[in-house]
Formats: structure tokens, C-alpha cells, sequence
């Protein structure tokens, strides 16, 4: 039997999901994000089921060689992609919840909250379709795992400064569930017609703003 080629190798030892290594010198950098900005437009027009290394090779005028030297498989692209978009959404989160320095401005900035997120997945189709995928990826339910409890620990903070002889656990309780319930508004609200999502959000902000009010007064 003829032995195996050694980047076919190197592919069955690693799975993890994450890229093999982050490029510090600038060819490196460019490649990487190469591969990253052409894996996302191929996400765009066909789905991340339908995302074909070979295709990324071609399109980025790269070997497979190449391509695997920074990513092992292409869940680690999508990985990548999607925590890339977690950050920026996570950015936005710390900024909303920085803004509030009153207990009665929370309802406020958690509405600013689910419209910038509504926004940005309207303008990002390849975060929609990798957020779909999450359905059914045992790692981007990892990823989006990290991210919601980045956002309930980041809002706990929040409640814990206003209401600091709450019980700890039941304020976490709260702070996960209300993370939950936006992402899960957002969703459904992004898979329909954008004046039909626009009238959803409309109506879970009202219904979140009263749901909170009373959890916490």
C-alpha cells in the first residue's frame, strides 16, 4: 500500500476546528486573510455546506500546500469566520452595556443591543448562514456556547453593580436567559422578510424592556 502524502496526514491528526497557526510575517497575513476573504465570499454565493477546499485554492491562487498550512480543514475557516464576527458583535455588547449608569437606562441599551445585532446580521450574510449552520456543527455550537456566556458573564457584571444584594445565582440565571432570548429573537427574526423582522424586533424589544423591568424591580 502507498503511503499516504504528508499534508493528507497532517489533515487526519488535526480536527480541532481552529487554524494550525496564526501568520506573524506579512506574506503569511496575506495569504491568510486571502483564503479567509475568498471563503467568505464562496459562503455568500453557495453556503457554507457547500464550501469545497479546492474551490478556495482556485480562487485564491494558492496550492493545497499552502492552504493547509493555516487551516486543516474548512471548519476551521468557518470557525475562524465566525469568531471574527463574534468579536466585533461582543464589541458592540461592552459598548452598550458601558453607556449605562443607571438601573432604569438597562431596558435602553439591551433594545440598542438587539438592533445592532438585527442590523449587522441583516448586512452579513455570511454570519447568517454560518449562525444557521450552528444547528447542526458540534464546534460552531462550541464557538456560539463561548460567545453567549461572553454576553451573560458581560451583562451579570451589569446586575451584580445594580442590585449587588441580589442572589448571585438567580441574577446569572437572568443574565444568561435574557442573552439567550435576544440571540434566539435575532435568528428568527433574520430568516424572514426584512419589513416582517423589522415588526418581530419591534415587538421583543417591547416585550423584553417589560419581561426585565419585572424580573428586576
Amino acid at each position: 500500500m502507498s503511503e499516504q502524502p504528508a499534508v493528507t496526514r497532517r489533515r487526519q491528526q488535526d480536527h480541532s476546528g481552529q487554524p494550525r497557526r496564526i501568520p506573524r510575517q506579512q506574506r503569511g497575513r496575506e495569504r491568510f486573510e486571502k483564503i479567509l476573504a475568498v471563503a467568505a465570499e464562496l459562503i455568500e454565493s453557495r453556503g457554507s455546506d457547500g464550501l469545497k477546499m479546492s474551490e478556495i485554492v482556485e480562487k485564491a491562487g494558492l496550492s493545497f500546500g499552502a492552504l493547509y498550512q493555516y487551516f486543516p480543514d474548512k471548519s476551521a475557516i468557518i470557525r475562524t469566520l465566525a469568531e471574527r464576527f463574534n468579536e466585533e458583535g461582543r464589541r458592540c455588547v461592552e459598548a452598550e452595556l458601558a453607556k449605562v449608569a443607571v438601573a432604569a437606562a438597562l431596558p435602553g441599551a439591551l433594545a440598542n443591543i438587539v438592533d445592532e445585532y438585527y442590523a449587522f446580521f441583516r448586512r452579513e450574510p455570511v454570519m447568517r448562514d454560518i449562525w444557521h449552520a450552528t444547528h447542526t456543527d458540534k464546534l460552531l455550537q462550541q464557538v456560539d456556547a463561548e460567545d453567549m456566556e461572553f454576553h451573560a458573564q458581560a451583562f451579570l457584571a451589569v446586575l451584580v453593580r445594580f442590585w449587588p444584594d441580589r442572589d448571585r445565582s438567580e441574577l446569572q440565571a437572568i443574565a444568561r436567559l435574557t442573552m439567550q432570548l435576544l440571540a434566539a429573537a435575532v435568528r428568527y427574526a433574520v430568516s424572514l422578510d426584512e419589513e416582517e423582522g423589522g415588526r418581530t424586533i419591534a415587538l421583543f424589544k417591547t416585550m423584553q424592556v417589560f419581561d426585565i423591568g419585572r424580573l428586576l424591580r
